[in-house]
């Protein structure tokens, strides 16, 4: 399934955290830029690709060059596939501004479109020939990126699924040591009132079953092999009740291995590895200074 225009759009909060990356990196203060260059000088910057990948993050890096005063323009899109040595980016202006929010820029465009690479991969790898398992994301993100990171994720292929704790009813086996299955399920139930599906992770083909005839909408088999978690969807069918419940795979999943889980029969598999363990994708800003009024002057 693709996603939604609305999930590839660029974050309600892209604003506020280039305005934190902004003041984590002091760029106002650069002693080692102002100290070489005590006045302003014109320059021209172009932000290259170093390795293939998945580009996200190309409207936060805009944005934060932006706030720096300098101009800038895009080369490709959020979520296009890019080569070594694209230019992605374009930007001109101060140089001591351009060199100020380098770092600020770059770190936003490879881990997030790491993070799209990534995805990209396990997508691949889940849906060859377009068919296999949705893959979502996770709520393990590094603090304060979240929307970023699942904004990312949907750039590469993915589904951002769960944001927040508030954004849906999971039943974990933590909560299941101190309710039964049937009463949590009854109880969300009553406090969702239909607005919010009921998730419910369960551990053997029993524990599915129960879940699903207590009203389960979707059931977790959380660190299940492929083995083993094809014999729990195996009891499921056998039961009459596929068609009643969504499956979704979790635990220990990664790009290099999800391939083994595309036929197993669930529905969707969300890997929190493609967010917490997402390798940069390698960017490198070059930097050429313009001549100025004068010296171009007869």
């Amino acid at each position: 399934m693709r996603a939604a225009a609305a999930d590839r759009a660029p974050p309600a909060g892209l604003a506020a955290s280039v305005r934190r990356a902004l003041l984590e990196d002091r760029v106002r203060s650069d002693r080692t830029t102002h100290a070489l260059f005590p006045r302003p000088k014109a320059a021209h910057g172009v932000v290259t690709a170093q390795a293939p990948g998945t580009v996200a993050g190309l409207a936060v890096a805009l944005a934060a060059a932006r706030a720096q005063g300098l101009r800038g323009r895009t080369l490709v899109s959020d979520g296009a596939t890019v080569r070594p040595g694209q230019g992605v980016l374009v930007l001109d202006g101060d140089l001591r501004r351009m060199l100020a929010v380098e770092r600020t820029v770059l770190n936003f465009l490879m881990h997030l479109s790491g993070v799209a690479t990534a995805t990209a991969r396990a997508v691949r790898a889940a849906r060859r020939g377009h068919r296999g398992p949705e893959v979502l994301a996770t709520r393990k993100t590094l603090p304060g990126l979240r929307d970023l990171e699942k904004w990312a994720v949907v750039l590469g292929g993915g589904r951002p699924h769960r944001r927040d704790l508030a954004t849906g009813l999971l039943v974990k086996n933590n909560h299941l040591a101190a309710i039964s299955i049937e009463e949590a399920v009854r109880r969300l139930r009553r406090a969702g009132r239909g607005r919010l599906p009921v998730e419910v992770e369960v551990r053997s083909s029993k524990e599915a079953l129960r879940a699903i005839r207590a009203g389960a909408d979707v059931i977790l088999l959380d660190n299940r092999t492929p083995w083993s978690a094809r014999g729990i969807v195996h009891a499921v069918e056998r039961a009459g009740l596929r068609a009643s419940v969504r499956i979704e795979l979790s635990g220990g999943i990664t790009p290099a291995n999800v391939g083994a889980y595309r036929s197993v029969g669930a529905d969707a598999v969300s890997l929190g590895a493609i967010t917490h363990s997402a390798s940069a994708l390698p960017f490198h800003l070059t930097v050429t200074p313009r001549p100025s009024r004068r010296s171009r002057s007869p």
